[in-house]
């Protein structure tokens, strides 16, 4: 005869049931539990990092929109003034475009949050998009962006000697235009702004393009030493001027223009960028630094004409232009 409550098993009126099911429930409860607990945690410690993260990017600031700088064709050129609370005395100008395109609605100081968190002003300047306006017309605009800053350097209080400059992709272009030809004002000219200098400091900058003689790699190399497909109009090329686009494409790209007076550059580019090929930084960078010139070219790996810890690279130009133009 067997012994049933030898087996763990007790018998009462109607059925029998085992005292094993109880503590698999229990055991399975507390495990229930316990990855509710981390599910909260995590998701708290996840709410915790975005609100840090968004904190961080919207800094307190005095944000001045829309100060006439100029005008292109009847269009006025723009600029917002973006003041930290703790300003360091520093200006950093920051060009508005790409694909040579601009509108002065898109900017957003979160953008740029590292510089300010460091105590630069920021100068978010826009210009005439392509191709109500040259590429030429732009460049010349956007040197005039600087003058203006420059010229009232004391009501923004910044010192007008130590002005830098950041952009991405044409906006990186354009500051290397400023960087390798930004100079001296001229003189005898009705225009005040046109007798004061153009030059900035220092530029960190995006995927540039730094030669539109060869745009080998591009998608946009047409392989004849044409202009860009995508942005004739941008340069006047259409109907196509071989004649005048080798002359102008040499006039535009800042690798001819590098000298001794360079001012120190930080480049960040992806090397799969297949809109500026990495090729386009790396000559620049080599052949400024047989001048001898203090040009640093951060190569992203994996990233195209864009990234997204692209933050992060801001976050190091923030702590560059710290090194480069010093605070007081």
């Amino acid at each position: 005869m067997v012994d049933i409550a030898s087996h763990g098993v007790e018998c009462g009126t109607g059925a029998c049931t085992s005292p094993v099911r109880p503590q698999r429930r229990s055991l399975l409860r507390r495990w229930l539990m316990a990855g509710l607990v981390i599910c909260l945690a995590a998701a708290l410690l996840a709410g915790g990092l975005v609100a840090a993260a968004w904190v961080y990017a919207h800094p307190p600031c005095d944000w001045q929109r829309g100060i006439v700088y100029g005008e292109r064709r009847g269009e006025p050129l723009t600029l917002d003034v973006v003041t930290p609370p703790s300003p360091n005395g520093l200006g950093i100008v920051f060009l508005v475009s790409g694909g040579w395109k601009s509108s002065p609605n898109s900017f957003r100081p979160w953008l740029l949050a590292p510089l300010l968190r460091h105590g630069y002003t920021l100068f978010a300047v826009a210009h005439v998009p392509q191709p109500r306006a040259t590429v030429d017309e732009i460049v010349a605009d956007i040197s005039r962006g600087v003058r203006y800053v420059r010229a009232h350097a004391a009501e923004f209080r910044v010192d007008p000697n130590r002005i830098g400059v950041t952009g991405g992709s044409s906006g990186g272009h354009l500051a290397l235009m400023l960087a390798t030809r930004g100079g001296p004002g001229e003189t005898g000219s009705a225009d005040p702004l046109a007798a004061v200098s153009s030059e900035v400091q220092a530029a960190a900058v995006f995927c540039p393009v730094t030669d539109l003689t060869d745009l080998t790699g591009s998608t946009e190399d047409p392989g004849d030493g044409g202009p860009p497909p995508s942005f004739r109009k941008a340069f006047d090329q259409e109907p196509i001027d071989m004649a005048r686009w080798r002359e102008t494409s040499r006039e535009l790209s800042p690798l001819f223009h590098l000298t001794s007076k360079l001012p120190p550059i930080l480049i960040h580019h992806g090397d799969r960028d297949t809109l500026v090929p990495l090729d386009q930084s790396i000559r620049f960078c080599d052949r400024a630094t047989a001048l001898g010139r203090d040009v640093t070219l951060t190569v992203v790996e994996g990233a195209g004409h864009g990234w997204l810890t692209m933050p992060w690279h801001i976050m190091r130009c923030a702590t560059w232009f710290d090194s480069r133009l010093g605070k007081h």
